[in-house]
């Protein structure tokens, strides 16, 4: 997947598709995907229960996903594909004499168009939330910081083209759009569940246990991310590389993992005979782990080929995406009584939007 520049494709509008320059068309495919999406929302001006819940999943989905294209655009040595931001050059908006081959330009400049999809599933949820009647402040305050927080990878993003693609700036583009999937996980859960008061529906060692995993997760991210600013990937054949031992920090990285799948064992073992929730995620998160530590070993033990560290990126969301599933499923918010009676009185299409 590794494409070097040449002088025969240097701009990525000499690829043409019914007279039109590729960029042409990832432009109009942004375009339409915010409007299929703004027509599909169509809904979200009268919420529900479940129509808000099927957007609060998409929005956990596109967040973890713009950190998968974001890994294709590195490992295609893409990464400077666009050498400016806002602009993809000092002179234009899109890929123009980018001196990048043409899937190049076309690669990093797709990556920054798909964030306006994800923007607009998250201007979609917010818009459903004020919507709501009575409007629920915890779900409020979650869907104002979603978009943010997309907002503010995209600034990180421009960081990092002007850092030349520094590995602490990668690192940090990566590690915000992790951030973000907390924010939607959080809301997906919450949106399914009333108002009220947070009960522990396992036991204090699990819900500790639970608890702790999720700082693991995230230092084994942050941990991964050293591996990467430290191996051969940086995203442009220029861009500046840490210089640690890629082995010393590749065992680092794997012991982190293995100190996690201990946990999930852990978990699944504290869970036996608990909730059913907690057991099934404790089991999926040690799937998703397995799969994951196999990736990686193949990965170590075959030269870090590409389309391996893209399926690593891939699988890195999914098991953080698990730890953050199974630390909500160790508790559940039950309605005070006061709500409750407010839930009843109110009739169910309040109830169900409220919840």
């Amino acid at each position: 997947m590794h494409v070097e520049p040449g002088p025969a494709a240097l701009a990525a509008d000499d690829i043409e598709i019914l007279s039109l320059p590729l960029w042409a068309w990832q432009v109009a495919f942004a375009v339409a995907g915010v409007v299929a999406l703004v027509l599909l929302a169509r809904t979200i001006w009268h919420p529900t229960t479940r129509t808000l819940r099927w957007w609060a999943l998409g929005n956990v989905i596109v967040n973890a996903g713009i950190a998968v294209t974001g890994a294709t655009v590195r490992v295609t040595s893409s990464g400077l594909g666009c050498s400016e931001w806002p602009r993809c050059t000092e002179d234009s908006f899109v890929p123009v004499d980018t001196g990048h081959t043409a899937w190049q330009a076309a690669i990093e400049f797709g990556n920054r168009t798909l964030t306006f999809l994800v923007l607009a599933v998250g201007v979609i949820v917010l818009v459903a939330v004020l919507r709501m009647r009575p409007r629920r402040r915890d779900l409020t305050a979650l869907a104002v910081a979603i978009p943010l927080g997309v907002m503010g990878q995209a600034v990180v993003g421009g960081i990092t083209v002007w850092s030349g693609l520094h590995p602490a700036s990668v690192a940090a583009h990566f590690l915000l759009s992790m951030v973000v999937v907390v924010l939607t996980m959080a809301f997906y859960v919450r949106c399914r569940e009333p108002q009220g008061v947070l009960r522990p529906t396992v036991t204090p060692a699990a819900r500790l246990l639970a608890t702790a995993l999720v700082p693991m997760g995230f230092v084994l991210l942050i941990a991964g991310t050293v591996v990467t600013g430290t191996g051969p990937h940086g995203g442009d054949i220029d861009a500046p590389r840490w210089g640690f031992d890629m082995v010393a920090v590749a065992r680092t990285h794997s012991l982190l993992a293995w100190a996690t799948s201990i946990g999930a064992i852990a978990m699944a073992v504290l869970t036996r005979h608990g909730p059913a929730a907690a057991r099934r995620q404790s089991l999926l998160l040690i799937a998703a782990i397995v799969a994951q530590g196999t990736i990686g070993y193949v990965q170590y033990f075959t030269g870090l080929p590409e389309w391996l560290v893209v399926l690593h990126v891939l699988g890195s969301a999914v098991v953080w995406i698990a730890i953050l599933r199974l630390y909500f499923a160790t508790a559940e918010r039950v309605a005070a009584e006061g709500e409750a009676e407010k839930g009843k009185a109110a009739g169910p299409d309040t109830a169900a939007a409220k919840a």
